[in-house]
C-alpha cells in the first residue's frame, strides 16, 4: 500500500520553492530601487548642517519609497581654489592682481575635490546604478571677504563641469545656496551673489537656495544679518530647501524661483508658534 511520504516531501520543496522565488524577487525589488545621490559641499554654512536634522527627514518625505543617500565635503573659511586646481588660471584671466591672489590662494593644496571623487567611487560599491546625482553648494563667502570675487563664475562653472566630467555624469544636477546678505553695502558680496544666481538660472539642470532670511540675530535691540544661520532652526530649514530644490529638478519639475521652495523661515515659524501659544492660553484660561 503506497505511504503518504512521497506528496508530503514534494509539498515540503514546493513551500520552499515558493520561499525562494518570494525572496529573490523581494532582493530584486530592492535592487531595482530608485537611489538618489546628493553631494554637500563647501564651507562653514554647509559644514553647519547636519543632514540628518533637516536634509534627509525631508528628503525621505519627498522621496517616499525611493533612497536617498548623500556625501558631505565642507570645511569652514574655504575658498573656492580649494576645489579647484585652474583657480590660479582663471583668477589672472579675470584680472584679479597678484595682493588678492596671494590673499587668496596662500599657495595652499586642492584639497576637497578628490574627497568627492573618492566617497562617490565608495558609494558606487554600495549602489553601482544611480538614478541621479545632485550637487548643493553652499560656498562663497571667502572669496568676496577677501576680494575674489571677479573670477568666482568662471571658477565656479569649470567646478560644475570638472565634476560632470570626472563623476562621469553629465545629467548631473545642481542646487547652489546664494551666500547671505550680510554686507551688502560691498561690492565683492553683491557680485558673488549675482554670479550664484546666473549660474543656477543659465544651467537646465540648476536651481538655487535663499538663505536671507536664515541669519537674521537681533543685537542691541537691532536685528542684524549675520554670516551664519540661527541654530538650529536655520540649518535645518537649509537642508529642507536643497533637498526640496533636488526633488524638483529630480522629478522634471520647476524649482521655486524665489529660492525657498514651500516652507516658512524663521521669523514666520516663531509667528506661528507665538500663535498655537496664545490660543492654547485662552483655551486653558
Amino acid at each position: 500500500m503506497p505511504t503518504s511520504r512521497p506528496r508530503s516531501s514534494m509539498t515540503k520543496r514546493l513551500t520552499l520553492l515558493t520561499l525562494l522565488i518570494a525572496a529573490s524577487a523581494t532582493v530584486a525589488a530592492q535592487t531595482d530601487k530608485p537611489v538618489h545621490l546628493f553631494i554637500l559641499s563647501g564651507q562653514s554654512n554647509m559644514q553647519g548642517m547636519n543632514p540628518e536634522t533637516g536634509f534627509m527627514p525631508e528628503a525621505k518625505q519627498l522621496f517616499k519609497d525611493e533612497e536617498v543617500v548623500y556625501i558631505k565635503v565642507a570645511k569652514g573659511g574655504q575658498p573656492i581654489c580649494r576645489w579647484l586646481e585652474e583657480w590660479l588660471d582663471i583668477a589672472k584671466e579675470n584680472g584679479l592682481d597678484e595682493n588678492h591672489r596671494r590673499r587668496i590662494h596662500r599657495d595652499g593644496k586642492v584639497e576637497f575635490y578628490q574627497p568627492i571623487l573618492d566617497q562617490y567611487q565608495e558609494m558606487l560599491k554600495k549602489h553601482p546604478k544611480l538614478t541621479s546625482v545632485t550637487f548643493c553648494w553652499m560656498q562663497g563667502e571667502r572669496d568676496a571677504n577677501g576680494g575674489a570675487h571677479a573670477p568666482y563664475k568662471d571658477a565656479l562653472k569649470l567646478l560644475i563641469s570638472n565634476l560632470r566630467r570626472d563623476l562621469k555624469r553629465p545629467d548631473m544636477n545642481i542646487v547652489i545656496g546664494r551666500i547671505g546678505d550680510y554686507a551688502m553695502d560691498r561690492p565683492s558680496i553683491v557680485a558673488v551673489r549675482k554670479a550664484q544666481r546666473e549660474i543656477a538660472n543659465e544651467d537646465p539642470r540648476g536651481a538655487w537656495v535663499d538663505v536671507d532670511d536664515l541669519n537674521d540675530r537681533e543685537k542691541d535691540g537691532k536685528i542684524i544679518n549675520a554670516v551664519h544661520y540661527k541654530r538650529p532652526e536655520g540649518y535645518i530649514i537649509l537642508g529642507q530647501r536643497f533637498a526640496r530644490q533636488g526633488y524638483a529638478l529630480i522629478k522634471g519639475k520647476k524649482p521655486a524661483e524665489n529660492g525657498r521652495p514651500g516652507d516658512q523661515g524663521p521669523q514666520e515659524i516663531e509667528k506661528k508658534q507665538n500663535k498655537e501659544a496664545k490660543e492654547k492660553r485662552k483655551k486653558s484660561a
